[in-house]
């Protein structure tokens, strides 16, 4: 039986699921400023994954018998200096969900909740692939000058990105 500790917990990586959709499109939003369609496409695509993720976990609370509750959200970040820099603050905002996701873990496996640490462990594998891609493509990110042809060849590689739910388990 869900605890009122974990579902507090659950609406909260529920919020901050939507809140890291936000912080997607804000960063999306930047790089349509900078005219880079391809980068904005990627962090548009990552925001409709975040949205997922929070509906999961909407769903979850649901199906548990437990009441979904929303709050507002901070104002994320709009301006970066760079596109390294955008995927750099998106790197660790990914870190912070992973520190959280643990976290919603830690409290599940305390009170012996198994099908919440059942429920939990796609999210754990989830992060683990999400923090692997941005460090990759940070890693280019540095090897490639913005006035490259790599660079355009990447933002070119992005606008092709699409996202398509995984399929219902």
């Amino acid at each position: 039986m869900l605890n009122d500790k974990l579902v507090e917990a659950l609406n909260e990586q529920m919020n901050y699921e939507f809140y890291s959709a936000h912080v997607y499109l804000a960063i999306a939003g930047y790089c349509a400023g900078e005219s880079l369609d391809g980068f904005s496409n990627f962090f548009m695509v990552q925001a409709e994954e975040e949205k997922f993720h929070a509906m999961k976990i909407f769903k979850f609370i649901n199906d548990r018998g437990k009441k979904v509750e929303f709050e507002g959200m901070p104002t994320p970040v709009n301006q970066y200096e760079s596109i390294l820099d955008a995927f750099e603050h998106a790197y660790l905002h990914e870190q912070e969900v992973t520190r959280r996701i643990y976290h919603l873990s830690d409290l599940a496996l305390n009170d012996r909740e198994h099908a919440t640490m059942q429920f939990l462990k796609w999210f754990i594998d989830e992060q683990v692939e999400e923090e692997a891609m941005f460090d990759s493509i940070i890693n280019k990110l540095k090897r490639i000058d913005k006035d490259s042809n790599a660079f355009f060849m990447l933002d070119a590689e992005f606008a092709q990105r699409t996202f398509t739910p995984p399929a219902a388990e």
